[in-house]
């Protein structure tokens, strides 16, 4: 699993969507649309079946659009987008060339819905750290879905583009970002920031500029403020802090504590789903790291 596909699944999910489903939605237009996603985004994360998600995630992605293509200006659409095609590149798609095309589609998308929500947060992805950090430090609540988005979309470009030294040095300003969203609103889709955090802290050894007890820190508050229900916390926690400190009673504990939950939980099904998968792949393979 790419380190921030964790992230990604907390971000938001997919679903098979029937034909009628999408032709009612573009009858009917963005304001009924916009109720239907929110149903719809229900079923999603309470569904139990990754292998549908990935299956019908492309016809989605492609209703998704059309509908942008009528309202291009509908920022709430956009920050969906945004993180549709964030959660499907980083956790689905394993082709490097097709992962950084819909990687950057994302960022794209977010990057727009946070100008509609602030014009001095326009084309942030091309400014200096200076004043990305100056117009990140200026938003208020109004642009939370929005920032939160971009923050989201972003650290998926950063995964697709790893190759791209330039690329990596984008962290901090990631960092900006969900640190900006945990001052708006540290439970903010259950603390899903403190995740992004946690994983950016411990993305790096300590030699090369990591801070892995900060990050402990992070993966704490995101468990904690989801109580418990966010098994994927537990699984980031263990993957990139106990490995990388060679905790293996932390890293067994807690892989034991997801297989041992119960993975259904409203809002967290499919995501416990597949981080209890990716709990036993941890495990099964601890002998060999440790």
């Amino acid at each position: 699993m790419k380190p921030f596909a964790g992230m990604a699944l907390v971000s938001c999910f997919l679903i098979r969507i029937p034909a009628v489903f999408a032709a009612v939605f573009l009858f009917w237009g963005c304001s009924v649309s916009s109720k239907m996603m929110g149903h719809l985004s229900d079923t999603i994360v309470n569904n139990d079946d990754p292998a549908m998600v990935e299956a019908g995630a492309p016809a989605y992605l492609l209703m998704i659009d059309s509908l942008i293509s009528q309202d291009p200006e509908d920022k709430n659409l956009l920050t969906t987008a945004a993180l549709l095609y964030t959660a499907y590149a980083d956790v689905f798609v394993t082709d490097e060339t097709r992962s950084k095309k819909l990687a950057a589609k994302a960022l794209n998308y977010a990057e727009k819905a946070l100008c509609l929500s602030d014009k001095l947060a326009c084309r942030l992805t091309e400014k200096s750290y200076d004043d990305v950090a100056s117009a990140v430090d200026s938003l208020d609540e109004d642009s939370l879905p929005a920032l939160f988005s971009l923050g989201a979309a972003w650290s998926g470009w950063i995964m697709a583009n790893t190759d791209d030294f330039n690329a990596l040095a984008d962290i901090s300003r990631i960092e900006d970002i969900m640190t900006k969203v945990v001052q708006l609103d540290e439970t903010y889709r259950d603390g899903a920031a403190y995740l992004y955090l946690g994983t950016l802290a411990t993305f790096l050894p300590p030699a090369l500029g990591g801070r892995p007890e900060q990050g402990r820190v992070f993966f704490e508050k995101a468990i904690a403020l989801s109580n418990g229900k966010n098994l994927m916390a537990k699984v980031m926690y263990a993957r990139l802090y106990a490995k990388m400190m060679f905790d293996r009673p932390l890293h067994d504990r807690l892989l034991t504590e997801v297989l041992a939950a119960d993975p259904v939980a409203a809002g967290y099904t499919l995501m416990n789903t597949h981080a209890r998968q990716q709990a036993k792949v941890l495990l099964d393979a601890a002998d060999d790291y440790f």
